[in-house]
């Protein structure tokens, strides 16, 4: 059984994104009030605010964590054209940290960005510490900290021209096959093309080209999330729209995509796997948990949805969850999945927590 659980943030604004930390028992939040939020998970099952700073001089879109082997590290994008580095340094004895004691310093600005930037993501920790940002100039960039040890030098590795606004990115987290990325757009011209971009870094040439574009999805892109696939032939890429959608990314050839580290493209087998609305709204943000067998987003209507395949690889709502804490009917078993065409479209969600996506694998 899942419980919704209220916490006061006390931003003075609107929240935009909720990030949780490797291990879920951390999060940061991000405001228009121009400030992020840290918050730790105390003994007593509380959460507790144990940072609070302003970060940039606009709106702050999004907040990441960087993974735990390079210590205590966020990264911000704001309105304000900017990405900023915060690194924490904690005050007192045996490193335990209690509230009011946790100091959270600005390592870097990144300011390539002549517009809005609108996400930023940690790459998985194989590939060492690298950044990918995107902007509303349809502009993706690779950042990365040659040396771990000194937080204050990045140096911008990629840029990546995606011909339209770019609103999400998301890196496949697979060992086994060459750096890719999703990148998804906000364009609300249907004439526009495909609304999703998948993105590959060719070793040989080091240079990224894209590979693929979801022509299907017209629709403004909220949210894009590769699962993690724990050792699959294939990749799993949730997309936010109007509705859920699932992608199979099927890699063609004699390796199946095994291994294309420093080869050729990879061709891609890509296929409509879920499709859901029952949101019945937009959809902002999705998010797998650790295993990357169970889905959550969360949409205008107010709620969380769990989502989960069976073995005949059938997707189905194993759970509703409504920020209120009021209770909520579940659907027929199955939700509204509708027919799969050869369209495809988009999903969002706008918080859910780890640790009830973490709790979820054991259901």
């Amino acid at each position: 059984m899942f419980i919704a659980r209220e916490i006061s943030a006390g931003h003075k604004d609107l929240i935009h994104d909720v990030s949780y930390d490797f291990h879920g028992r951390r999060m940061a939040t991000c405001s228009s009030d121009q400030s992020v939020k840290v918050w730790d998970l105390g003994e007593d099952g509380e959460w507790k605010c144990t940072g609070n700073w302003k970060t940039h001089s606009g709106s702050v879109w999004k907040v990441t964590w960087a993974h735990p082997e390079f210590g205590q590290v966020l990264a911000s994008c704001s309105f304000d054209r900017t990405v900023a580095i915060w690194e924490e340094q904690v005050v007192g004895s045996n490193h335990t940290l209690t509230h009011g004691q946790s100091h959270w310093v600005k390592r870097a600005s990144l300011v390539d960005s002549r517009t809005s930037v609108t996400d930023v993501k940690f790459a998985p920790h194989h590939l060492g510490l690298q950044l990918a940002t995107c902007s509303k100039d349809g502009t993706v960039r690779i950042y990365e900290a040659p040396d771990i040890m000194n937080l204050s030098q990045w140096s911008l590795q990629h840029e990546i021209q995606c011909k339209l606004s770019c609103s999400c990115v998301s890196w496949n987290l697979s060992r086994n096959h060459a750096s890719m990325l999703a990148v998804g757009s906000d364009d609300t011209n249907p004439s526009a093309g495909g609304k999703v971009q998948i993105h590959e870094y060719y070793d040989n040439d080091r240079k990224w080209q894209r590979v693929e574009t979801l022509m299907a999805i017209t629709d403004a892109v909220h949210d894009v999330a590769f699962s993690p696939n724990l050792g699959r032939s294939y990749h799993l890429l949730a997309i936010a729209s109007k509705d859920v959608r699932i992608m199979k990314l099927m890699p063609t050839g004699s390796d199946q995509g095994v291994s294309n580290l420093g080869g050729g493209f990879a061709k891609l087998d890509i296929s409509l796997v879920a499709q859901f609305s029952d949101h019945e709204s937009q959809v902002w943000r999705v998010e797998w948990n650790v295993t990357g067998t169970i889905l959550a987003s969360s949409g205008d209507d107010g709620c969380v949805r769990l989502w989960k395949a069976n073995y005949l690889d059938n997707w189905k709502c194993i759970s509703v969850l409504k920020g209120d804490g009021t209770p909520v009917p579940m659907p027929s078993l199955g939700g509204n999945q509708q027919d799969i065409p050869s369209a495809q479209n988009n999903m969002m969600t706008r918080q859910m927590t780890k640790s009830q996506m973490q709790t979820t694998w054991y259901s």
